[in-house]
């Protein structure tokens, strides 16, 4: 069954952020609410997690997962960026975008996509989200929790907590939140490529 934890939206508890952190170190998976409806996460190191969201959305080998940083330097560390895609992306975060680039060293091999060595990145706009990857220290990986047969990601916690009880180790809720998922731009041949239009605004990559 998993821990649930109710949390302020704009100023989450620093002792459930903590509970929740200290979860994950244990290789725990999370659902928690973003910028863009609800989302499940885990450590980047953590295989066992990694399969069980695949095992979750019914998601193949070639799904791109998403990770899930905290700021701008963070997120230079894992994607290689040229000099439009960085100003593009610096101006443009944090908000609900997910950006496709090429994986640098740092990003273990069985996450990129195995044929185009990519990952999806992103800097949400969410208080919840940055308190739990400042106290964690490093990236979250993450895949928007939309399950199989639905279109749209979950967007309320006791909703998740009921759907998924025995599925993840911990629900973390904080009211509800938008329900339409990011904008995914592929910028891996050196140009923006806008191939999900979501809550992100699309003209400035069009």
């Amino acid at each position: 069954m998993a821990r649930y934890f109710d949390v302020h939206p704009v100023d989450p508890q620093p002792r459930a952020v903590s509970q929740v952190v200290a979860m994950l170190n244990d290789g725990g998976l999370i659902a928690y609410p973003t910028d863009s409806g609800y989302a499940l996460g885990c450590r980047v190191g953590q295989h066992d997690g990694t399969e069980r969201i695949r095992q979750i959305r019914h998601l193949d080998a070639h799904h791109h997962f998403t990770l899930v940083c905290c700021d701008f330097a963070q997120l230079g560390q894992l994607v290689r960026l040229d000099n439009n895609a960085f100003r593009a992306i610096k101006s443009s975060t944090p908000g609900p975008y997910t950006f496709i680039l090429p994986a640098t060293a740092e990003v273990p091999r069985r996450l990129a996509h195995p044929k185009k060595k990519t990952i999806g990145v992103r800097i949400p706009d969410s208080p919840v989200v940055q308190a739990l990857l400042r106290e964690l220290g490093e990236p979250l990986l993450s895949s928007t929790l939309i399950l199989p047969g639905s279109e749209q990601p979950l967007t309320d916690g006791w909703q998740v907590k009921e759907e998924l009880d025995h599925l993840v180790d911990a629900v973390v809720d904080a009211g509800e939140v938008l329900a339409e998922p990011t904008t995914v731009v592929d910028w891996s041949e050196g140009y923006p490529e806008v191939v999900r239009v979501g809550a992100g605004d699309t003209t400035r990559f069009e």
